[in-house]
């Protein structure tokens, strides 16, 4: 009630009476505790204190952190799941180690390194130069006080300079960069096929004892996770549309406002014929459609149909569509093709223009030029924005009155038929099954899962409509008997002895290859279809394969004296038998273009490898005295 109160008379003179009653209250009361836990001490980090002031920042800068990340759907309960007190310690412990090491081995950071730090970032530029006024304001919408970035800064910029320091001496070799980029870039190609457990079933044949043995066998695959039984009482925004009303100065108000909204960028309307460019093609196989292309773009400017040129030459997906792109604006298309037909106008047909995709015949067909839309134009999208924004407003309120006007220990279905409310109650579900009604949010079952039995959430946002939640039941994990999931234990057990025979067929099989079988003569004795895959790379799924554990790095050790690998690849569609067809190094041309990037990555490895490891050291060799429970 109190809550309900203040809400409704945020700006009245009684409410400005009680918050300095409160104030008061809490100076007489707490002012002790207050100025005493300035001093507290929280741990002492190789004989350096941590302070209550120090780690009282840090864990409500966590808290922060992730009362961004969640939103509306933020729980106090989601402090405990997180474990976010432990955390905020073991980073200023951290910190406390780096800053010790630095300065043992001679290196810190100065103010002028941190300056130039924040004025390269490009969220506090304007036209290029460092803006302090931006600088502020976007630290003060992340509500993070300049003194705590620029110690933010000052961390980052201490842990490169240590990671420099230790791999100062491991310069990486060209033969390092190479060995990175083939291990990366080299490819394969495989023919395989693949016995499928399905294909076995209906051969499968066991005793009744037999899933009673299975199950104590497997028994622990079975394992209910905890459950939990909620009710939620849900207030949705469109039960109040019919009640609002907008006025036409509210709209040209919110019209004037957000004036940006209603400003379109320059349109064109085109069409484009697309020769493609292999990414690995030759000199010799890019002029040839280059010549292909400029044979069609000599057709178009004779004046052949620019829609039929590109439904008979076209090989990008359009080709159906004569081409057709439709409108597009800037930053929607890729920068050659863009640059290029953002300077034609109507009917014009470009020069051959070269991408990453190949070459392309431009014919901009339409031109709309950059405007705002007048608010004639807008009104009724305005009006509904304006409806939708005021409804969602009275939900809101409506859910947080009901959250302040209920009593301590509340059944929340009661309490809704008190307020004509409608009330839904859920069966037994996992974290790691949808809530019924509520499909497909993690984070919501998060704060639901952090509930003690009859607790009651704050109030939850959740795909535009508010709710509260009330935990009914609690279920921990447990062991099932059989029969609670005999179908399931049967199922799974026909299953297996499936994939067994699966298995064994297709072990059997390699086995003959790699003895010197003819693999067509053994393929078509077993009644079996080869597939062949593109080239692929070693981190690439394989179509139609996918990712079979282990099967990608087994095919790069193959070749044409040793085609077969020593074992089958087993993933959920059955079990793979391989073959090797070819293999292609690296393209040495791309290695030279991308040998900057490669280095880069090189050192980046061997800086976080290292950094990790030296990190772990100072951990085990730090002495560090907790000082107070957290």
């Amino acid at each position: 009630m109190l809550l309900s109160l203040m809400r409704k008379h945020a700006k009245s003179y009684l409410i400005k009476v009680l918050i300095a009653i409160i104030a008061i209250v809490f100076v007489f009361y707490f002012g002790y505790s207050f100025r005493s836990e300035k001093g507290s001490k929280v741990a002492i980090v190789n004989g350096e204190l941590i302070s209550g002031v120090e780690y009282r920042k840090a864990y409500r800068d966590m808290v922060e952190a992730l009362q961004r990340q969640y939103g509306n759907l933020w729980s106090e309960n989601l402090i405990e799941v997180f474990d976010l007190k432990n955390r905020a310690l073991q980073q200023l412990i951290d910190e406390k180690l780096l800053s010790h090491e630095a300065q043992r081995i001679g290196l810190g950071v100065t103010e002028d390194e941190i300056q130039a730090e924040i004025m390269s970032y490009p969220a506090f530029q304007f036209q290029g130069r460092f803006d302090e006024r931006r600088y502020r304001a976007v630290l003060n919408q992340n509500r993070m006080a300049p003194e705590d970035f620029e110690n933010t800064i000052r961390q980052v910029l201490l842990k490169d300079k240590i990671s420099q320091f230790l791999t100062a001496f491991l310069p990486s070799t060209d033969q390092e960069l190479r060995k990175y980029y083939s291990f990366q870039n080299r490819e394969a190609k495989i023919q395989f096929v693949t016995l499928a457990p399905q294909s076995y079933i209906d051969s499968v044949a066991f005793e009744p004892s037999r899933v009673e043995a299975y199950f104590e066998e497997h028994r622990e695959d079975y394992r209910i996770p905890d459950q939990i039984r909620a009710r939620y009482v849900e207030i949705d925004p469109v039960e109040f549309l019919d009640q609002i009303e907008v006025s036409a100065e509210e709209i040209g108000a919110y019209y004037e406002d957000n004036l940006d909204r209603y400003r379109v960028k320059k349109e064109i309307k085109a069409r484009h014929i697309l020769f493609k460019v292999e990414k690995d093609a030759t000199g010799e196989a890019v002029e040839a459609v280059e010549a292909k292309a400029r044979d069609v773009l000599e057709k178009a400017r004779k004046g052949e149909d620019f829609e039929e040129l590109a439904r008979t030459y076209s090989e990008g997906p359009l080709r159906e569509e004569g081409g057709d792109l439709g409108f597009f604006s800037s930053g929607q298309m890729v920068g050659p093709f863009e640059e290029a037909a953002f300077q034609m106008k109507p009917g014009e047909i470009s020069d051959l223009v070269r991408t990453r995709f190949g070459f392309h015949i431009i014919k901009v067909e339409e031109v709309r030029e950059a405007r705002t839309r007048p608010l004639a134009e807008v009104r009724e999208e305005i009006e509904e924005a304006l409806r939708n924004l005021t409804a969602a407003d009275r939900a809101h309120e409506k859910a947080l009155t009901l959250m302040d006007q209920m009593p301590y220990d509340v059944n929340l279905e009661t309490y809704a038929q008190d307020h004509d409310v409608a009330c839904h109650q859920t069966e037994y579900f996992s974290r790691e099954e949808d809530i019924p009604r509520l499909v497909g949010n993690d984070k919501l079952r998060e704060v639901i899962f952090s509930l003690e039995p009859g607790a009651v959430s704050d109030v939850l946002e959740f795909n535009n409509r508010f709710y509260l939640f009330q935990v009914v039941d609690k279920k921990p994990p447990h062991l099932p008997d059989l029969e609670e999931v005999f179908d399931r234990v049967q199922e799974d057990l026909t299953l297996h002895l499936a994939r067994e025979s699966a298995r064994s067929a297709a072990e059997d099989l390699l086995e003959q290859l790699r003895n010197g079988g003819d693999w067509e003569d053994r393929i078509r004795k077993a009644g079996l279809t080869p597939k062949t895959s593109d080239f692929f790379k070693r981190g690439d799924p394989i179509e139609a394969i996918g990712r079979a554990p282990g099967l990608q790095e087994a095919v790069f050790t193959l070749h044409d004296g040793a085609p077969y690998p020593e074992q089958v690849f087993e993933d959920d569609s059955g079990y793979h038998v391989v073959r090797w067809e070819a293999s292609r190094g690296i393209d040495e041309e791309a290695f030279q273009q991308e040998k900057p990037e490669v280095r880069r990555a090189v050192r980046n490895v061997k800086h976080r490898i290292l950094f990790d490891a030296w990190m772990e050291d100072l951990r085990e060799k730090a002495e560090v005295e907790r000082l107070m429970p957290l």
